[in-house]
């Protein structure tokens, strides 16, 4: 059984290299910039061959620095079998990853509306988002025709992420504590209203 590179001796010394590698590619994502190793490793002031025997490439450094984006789901092991129950527990936990990255996530927004960045997009503008909310909403989905429960996919997770706290927080004047509380119930409103459609095939 081969052991990683951060595994093998002088764990609190690679441990301490590791998250220096970290915080450098967070520093770079809250300017808006998505850094390559290397540049990670010159933040750092790392050696990029020790940089690399961490991080092998751009992904497995995001990875790293946003760990969430590789999740398909955001719900615990025993989450309940209620779609309003899981949504609860899904804005509960997305609206705290925003506030937690806010600073790298305004970045991340204001770069994605450049036009230079159009043709490439970011690479943690993933739309994680939407399977998140997809996965919430599952307990709806046999009893929805696919048109009506990607909308409502949609619309729950269009006021879940970093652009509703802009608005709430920059524009409506709100703290980020009732920013946080009207986006939760914004989400539950959309899905009272929207889970009410007709079943499959129903075309009364």
């Amino acid at each position: 059984m081969s052991i990683s590179y951060e595994n093998s001796g002088r764990r609190l010394q690679k441990g301490r290299t590791r998250d220096a590698l970290i915080a450098a590619a967070r520093t770079f994502l809250s300017r808006g910039i998505t850094p390559t190793v290397e540049q990670a490793a010159v933040e750092a002031s790392i050696s990029r061959p020790t940089a690399y025997r961490y991080f092998p490439n751009q992904r497995a450094l995001q990875l790293a620095a946003h760990p969430q984006i590789a999740m398909d789901s955001l719900l615990p092991p025993n989450a309940p079998g209620d779609a309003a129950e899981r949504l609860a527990l899904l804005s509960n936990v997305l609206t705290q990853m925003v506030l937690d990255n806010e600073a790298t996530l305004r970045a991340m927004l204001v770069a994605s509306l450049e036009v230079r960045t159009r043709l490439r997009p970011e690479p943690l503008r993933t739309g994680r988002r939407i399977l998140w909310v997809e996965d919430a909403l599952a307990p709806l989905k046999p009893s929805m025709s696919p048109g009506a429960f990607r909308t409502l996919v949609l619309s729950i997770a269009s006021v879940l992420g970093i652009e509703m706290l802009v608005w709430f927080t920059d524009v409506a004047g709100l703290s980020r504590k009732e920013a946080r509380a009207q986006i939760r119930l914004m989400a539950a409103a959309l899905l009272k209203d929207g889970s009410h459609v007709p079943a499959k095939g129903d075309v009364s």
